[in-house]
């Protein structure tokens, strides 16, 4: 299994939706083959820089609706079998908040469990992730799904959420999520943080996250951000989903400079490349 040692470089996390609801328009389940069409695009973001594999089968657009684990590890388990055996140089992750997906999927070739809730939605999953001797990612997470606003060519976006939105909350949300893992057994060294960029806060918490993940990294732990084409970029530009790349390059830049040291994207290529540059501007003094 590939080791990462973080503060060597940034590592690409490379997102397979594997819905047929994505907010990017890349859910895997439109193919007519979707098995076929994962392999294939696991196999060319390899190519293209990826480090890590993240397989979600559960929409968290806002206003998308839930699904069973039951549905959630059929849409799963023929692709992760298939990237599994394919044995590609990347480590496969999978984004679950249940944990009879997670245990499925941990018995079947995925090394990482990245949860959108932090370990608080399904009190059995901590438990799971710990006995499998896996990498969890907690990531912060107070949206609240009754409150969706309609931002017609921009998408969709939160407009509540169940906490305050500083980033001394975040903080204080991420050190609790941090405690379940701990008190189930998960070692410190399989604890990655994200700060849920995107997920239940406003366009300003958004933006100062990214200017001040330092605060995040003060937790001591390595830290992921996922901005790829969110609608936060879409605000500050006013531009649809399918023209936010030059946003996401922005943010993921800024959010190396400050200290990330996973970036979760779509377009792995043109990211990967921006992670080498901002790598070589940091690391040349």
């Amino acid at each position: 299994m590939r080791r990462l040692v973080y503060g060597s470089r940034t590592y690409v996390m490379g997102i397979l939706n594997i819905t047929p609801d994505s907010f990017s328009g890349d859910g895997l389940l439109q193919a007519a083959e979707p098995v076929q069409a994962a392999l294939e695009q696991a196999r060319q973001f390899v190519e293209d820089g990826a480090d890590i594999l993240d397989l979600g089968a559960e929409s968290s657009r806002p206003g998308s609706e839930s699904i069973s684990a039951q549905e959630e590890i059929e849409r799963l388990l023929p692709i992760l079998k298939a990237i599994h055996v394919a044995d590609l140089a990347a480590l496969i992750s999978v984004d679950t908040c249940k944990a009879e997906t997670a245990r499925i999927c941990l018995q079947n070739g995925a090394h990482w469990i990245n949860d959108i809730w932090g370990l608080r939605a399904d009190p059995e999953l901590a438990k799971v992730i710990a006995a499998a001797g896996a990498t969890v990612v907690l990531m912060h997470n107070r949206s609240n799904e009754s409150q969706v606003r309609d931002l017609g060519k921009l998408g969709r976006a939160y407009s509540g959420a169940r906490s305050a939105g500083s980033i001394g909350d975040i903080v204080a949300d991420l050190a609790e999520s941090i405690a379940i893992a701990k008190q189930a057994g998960i070692k410190d060294d399989k604890i990655v943080l994200d700060p849920g960029i995107g997920f239940g806060k406003s366009l300003e918490v958004n933006l100062a996250l990214i200017n001040q993940l330092d605060i995040i990294k003060g937790l001591n732990y390595p830290v992921l951000i996922g901005p790829s084409r969110k609608s936060f970029i879409g605000q500050v530009l006013d531009l649809p989903v399918e023209e936010r790349e030059e946003g996401t390059a922005a943010a993921v830049a800024i959010g190396i400079a400050r200290g990330a040291d996973i970036v979760r994207v779509h377009d792995v290529r043109g990211m990967a490349r921006v992670a080498q540059m901002c790598d070589a501007i940091i690391q040349s003094f």
